[in-house]
């Protein structure tokens, strides 16, 4: 994808719950590596049974970056995530160590594999649905005053009535860290994402890294088996009680690492809106269709090497990962 010459960087990559975690604490061993964490979920203090954050055992094995480090009620763009994305590899590579970017944010690895300026192109899907729902329960002025506080020219443009409008100006915002006024208008005004992390890097200078990315894969109904199991095992964890606890604390629905799936759908319990059984289905099918959406994404992302982890399990995977790295980097 890049130049042997530049700094090299492993991207481990895939949907939910294919192992990405294991697998990649099990080549950061044996390749001498540190993890950039690119889940945009992680990144959130307090959430930690439902987005299947590293356990404190195994972040004693691996150094591992960008976990942990924001409230949850702070909003986070995919350009911040390059900037403090950068940083971190920069400060690995100055120890030696080979950066290993992991996650399932298909935005935040396009940002960081990608050298050029973040456009206003993309989708988040999830982030449209929660704006969209906003503006149903709220009223479309409720949606217009949020863009009139980040990007007072574009609400200026747009009116409230117009929420289809509205809900990108706010996408782009959250996407890239910038209002869209700030975009000349050509630009602006395209609705489709680049195809894949090589149109990113058209656009631009070439990507500042030497990348070798895997994508993690499994056979879909094994897979959606997995998140169920997954999400049954996350409760009797006690995410129910973490959930609880974060109410607590006072971080209602509306801020924005409430809104991640499973989250909202036990917040709604506790509120009586909903039994915990159907709290609990509502959220392994909208986990699994997360999932089939982040396969989708990558399938789309050329230059990725696709590990099937289905029938020879992550140790297989480790090893090849780490024989085509060692090849590449010389690590």
């Amino acid at each position: 994808m890049t130049s042997p010459g530049l700094p090299p960087l492993l991207v481990i990559c895939g949907p939910t719950a294919a192992g990405k975690t294991g697998t990649a604490i099990e080549c950061a061993l044996i390749l001498r590596g540190e993890i950039v964490n690119a889940d945009a979920l992680q990144i959130y203090r307090h959430l930690d049974i439902g987005t299947a954050k590293p356990t404190p055992q195994q972040r004693a094995l691996v150094p591992m970056h960008l976990i942990d480090f924001l409230d949850p009620s702070e909003r986070y763009s995919a350009a911040q995530y390059r900037l403090d994305a950068a940083k971190v590899i920069e400060q690995i590579h100055s120890r030696g160590k080979l950066p290993i970017a992991v996650g399932g944010t298909g935005f935040y690895l396009r940002a960081l594999v990608g050298g050029a300026e973040l456009a206003p192109a993309g989708a988040d899907w999830e982030l449209r649905r929660r704006f969209e729902k906003q503006a149903e329960q709220e009223g479309p002025q409720s949606l217009h005053q949020l863009l009139s506080r980040v990007d007072p020219e574009s609400a200026r443009r747009i009116p409230a009535a117009n929420v289809r409008r509205v809900v990108r100006a706010l996408e782009v915002y959250h996407l890239t860290g910038r209002p869209l006024s700030s975009f000349p208008s050509p630009l602006a005004g395209r609705a489709s994402p680049p195809s894949s992390w090589r149109a990113s890097l058209d656009r631009g200078k070439p990507s500042p890294y030497n990348v070798l990315a895997f994508a993690l894969t499994m056979p879909r109904e094994q897979l959606r088996r997995r998140i169920e199991e997954r999400i049954v095992r996350m409760m009797e964890m006690g995410w129910l009680e973490e959930v609880r606890g974060l109410l607590e604390k006072g971080y209602s629905l509306e801020v924005p690492a409430m809104q991640a799936v499973g989250y909202r759908h036990l917040a709604r319990h506790l509120a009586g809106e909903m039994t915990l059984e159907e709290a609990i289905a509502a959220t392994k099918i909208e986990t699994w269709q997360y999932a089939r959406r982040q396969l989708t994404w990558f399938r789309g992302e050329p230059g990725l090497i696709w590990m099937d982890v289905g029938d020879s399990g992550p140790r297989d995977a480790v090893q090849r990962i780490a024989s085509r790295a060692s090849e590449r980097f010389g690590a």
